[in-house]
């Protein structure tokens, strides 16, 4: 029996299961809307993780069994929690269609925990093959009849898509996050959004957006009228979520923009120009005098009452109006309100430069005009296209120029940037040095084109690993990567970088060498040594804040912390218990010292 059998079966003897519950979030009602259970396996085991414990429970069919005691523990927990609101379970519907699968079991548990079907929510995943769909359909019918809301998980991750929303009628879809996945940024993904919201309204059907992990993607959810949200932004998974909407998260979060030089040094409010706006009562003639006293104005801001903007006055279409004739008699008393522009691109001053420069080309705008900067609703000023436009694209070289080549992750400069902001925001976090061991000698032997292949097969390891984490992954040079983590996932993320990274990297090496562990090759000084396969040595580090002055001592802390890893001769990760920078050393010539 293999470790991973033992493992799974001593959870499922022991009832050995963990369940977190990430509240879903009802951004419009102001309230929770429910809670999607999530199971763990036991902490530090090899099963810890839903993907290693779901995959091996496939493997050695014991899914049911699995699902069942999931079930089991999230509807205990949820109830002995005393939750509000629904209870999202997810279930497999290769599961659903077992003809071994217990029938009526999830009827039974909520009647033994004392919850209403109605507040259960059946979420079926889209990421499995169905091949029996009427029975399907059959099975969903049935939960539904019982009492039950069926929801589609990770809709558009999977095989059936719209013909599965057709056919099952769910009361809710929860959009796959690789749409949510800077969302901003991506005219095909808002186009996609756009067509599920104009879908869910005619079936009657509410939309959840999960995987919500930056403000921008919130943002531009709100914007289209997705109302419920989930995501680590707003709260990540835990055993004792919030029960309240006013969470320390959403406190902190108040759907405002973050408000940090990082997020602000590309915010458009940098490039804001402070040029008064004039009252909708403004006389056309009044505001042409304006335009002749300074030539460089060429666009004035019109506000209402409450000093919000209404729409923008360009000088050359009224000087064009003026120009014709009675054209004076004609426009000079009307108000400016009849020849503004009535929908202007406003924004506010925390928006991120991309998101407004996706704004700009999807609607056309001419490279000559101005887009109005409001801050809390409120007139702040104007900035030109051209200038915002120049800005975006210094930025992007310069991230460019820092990025490995290589990898494409971020390199050095961007590293210690995202080190010393969290460090002039007092933001805990924890610091990961991952470095490859015997790396030159598989370079010497298989090629560099190989290596460079292992370097990368790293890179997407350890972000694919982090990414549904708060996190930032950079790539230092060679065969060295940091990763930034701002949750308390860093131990278990790492152990799971050192598993995957063993597993895959053995499709490098020859069946020879993986049967003997290793491969015999000459050391610096010409001597033939016995070289083991790739491993990992990472070094991790929680800095101090209050102690850590510079990205510099946190990166001596964390390379300090490597070389403890590289010690072993085997994949290692060694925890730092040292928080703050190692003191000076002074050292007393042999005079000083006799005294």
């Amino acid at each position: 029996m293999s470790e991973q059998q033992r493992s799974l079966e001593n959870i499922l003897h022991n009832s050995d299961i963990t369940t977190l519950f990430q509240p879903i979030f009802d951004i419009s009602g102001k309230q929770i809307l429910g809670y999607e259970a999530l199971s763990r396996g036991p902490a530090g085991s090899l099963l810890e993780m839903p993907s290693e414990l779901f995959s091996t429970a496939v493997n050695y069919e014991k899914i049911s069994e699995l699902e069942l005691l999931c079930r089991s523990t999230a509807i205990e927990s949820f109830v002995k929690l005393g939750l509000k609101g629904k209870l999202f379970l997810n279930v497999s519907p290769k599961t659903l269609l077992d003809p071994c699968h217990p029938k009526g079991e999830t009827l039974h548990l909520i009647e033994k925990f004392g919850l209403a079907a109605s507040r259960v929510v059946i979420e079926v995943t889209e990421q499995e093959k169905v091949d029996d769909g009427f029975l399907l359909l059959k099975t969903i019918a049935h939960y539904r009849k019982l009492g039950f809301s069926i929801a589609i998980d990770d809709l558009g991750a999977g095989y059936s898509g719209l013909k599965q929303w057709s056919e099952l009628c769910p009361d809710f879809v929860k959009i796959d996050r690789y749409f949510i996945d800077h969302c901003d940024q991506s005219v095909v993904k808002k186009e996609f959004l756009k067509s599920i919201i104009e879908l869910a309204k005619v079936t009657n059907t509410a939309v959840i957006a999960e995987g919500i992990e930056r403000i921008e993607e919130l943002y531009l959810l709100e914007g289209l009228g997705i109302v419920n949200a989930q995501g680590f932004l707003l709260e990540k998974p835990n055993t004792r979520p919030s029960t309240q909407f006013n969470s320390k998260q959403l406190e902190q979060l108040n759907f405002s923009p973050l408000n940090n030089q990082l997020e602000q040094s590309m915010a458009i409010g940098w490039l804001a120009v402070d040029q008064p706006g004039i009252d909708s009562n403004t006389r056309c003639k009044d505001a042409h005098k304006l335009f002749e006293k300074d030539k460089t104005i060429i666009s004035i801001a019109v506000l209402n009452e409450q000093h919000q903007p209404i729409g923008l006055l360009h000088k050359d279409q009224l000087t064009e109006v003026f120009a014709a004739p009675y054209g004076h008699a004609l426009y000079g008393k009307q108000p400016v309100t009849a020849l503004m522009h009535k929908q202007p691109l406003v924004v506010d001053e925390n928006q991120l430069l991309d998101t407004v420069s996706q704004q700009i080309t999807e609607h056309d705008f001419d490279i000559r005009r101005h887009i109005i900067i409001t801050r809390s609703d409120k007139y702040l000023g104007l900035a030109p296209l051209r200038d915002i436009l120049k800005h975006i694209t210094e930025e992007k070289i310069r991230h460019a120029q820092h990025a490995n080549p290589l990898t494409m992750l971020p390199g050095n400069v961007a590293i210690n940037e995202a080190i010393e902001h969290r460090l002039r925001t007092k933001n805990s976090f924890s610091l990961a040095y991952i470095d490859l061991n015997h790396f030159k000698q598989f370079n010497d032997l298989y090629g560099y084109a190989s290596g460079d292949s292992v370097i990368k097969l790293l890179a997407d390891v350890t972000v694919q690993a982090c990414t549904n984490i708060p996190s930032f992954v950079g790539h230092i040079g060679g065969d060295d990567f940091m990763v930034v983590f701002d949750s308390d996932d860093a131990i278990m993320i790492c152990n799971y970088i050192i598993s995957q990274f063993e597993l895959k990297s053995r499709a490098f090496f020859t069946p020879e060498h993986i049967a003997s562990g290793g491969y015999w090759a000459s050391n610096r000084e010409g001597e033939k040594q016995f070289v083991p396969l790739l491993t990992l040595s990472i070094g991790l580090v929680e800095p101090d804040l209050a102690l850590c002055n510079n990205s510099h001592q946190v990166a001596a802390l964390a390379t300090d912390a490597k070389k403890e890893a590289k010690r072993y001769r085997e994949s290692h990760l060694f925890v730092c218990k040292r928080r703050s920078p190692a003191p000076a050393v002074v050292r007393l010539t042999p005079d000083i010292k006799a005294l």
